[in-house]
């Protein structure tokens, strides 16, 4: 039998995904991933191959090619961000499957992941803090 706090923490496990499982995720194609931060933050820096469909533009059409028939991955900046729950609220009322990368940007940076910048690509070294192997 289960009981609410069971029930609840294996649905908090079933919409939220960490940026580890998020890396290995995207090498086998299971998702698109969704960075749902505002134009000046996505051109400051965003997960190399992620789509860009901010908070702000869910009012109009979303972007063509966002697939229905694939899990969405939305990601903000960090803990301290909800844009990407605002927007996973909106994308599942209009069908789509998806999930919430916690930590955001802000841990996949600290856990050592690639970024798309201006110049390029860029990888810091992991937070010892939060890298795998602690």
């Amino acid at each position: 039998m289960s009981s609410p706090l069971a029930d609840f923490l294996a649905a908090k496990l079933a919409y939220e995904i960490d940026v580890l499982d998020v890396a290995q995720g995207m090498k086998m194609g299971d998702f698109t991933v969704v960075d749902t931060r505002k134009l000046a933050s996505w051109e400051h820096g965003h997960i190399v191959g992620a789509v860009h469909v901010p908070v702000s533009a869910l009012d109009v059409p979303l972007p063509c090619g966002l697939p229905i028939d694939t899990p969405l991955v939305l990601y903000g900046w960090g803990p301290g961000c909800n844009g990407a729950t605002r927007t996973a609220a909106v994308l599942v009322a209009k069908g789509y499957s998806v999930r919430e990368m916690i930590g955001g940007l802000e841990y996949w940076v600290r856990s050592g992941l690639t970024i798309e910048v201006e110049s390029g690509l860029s990888t810091k070294a992991a937070d010892p803090l939060v890298s795998a192997e602690h």
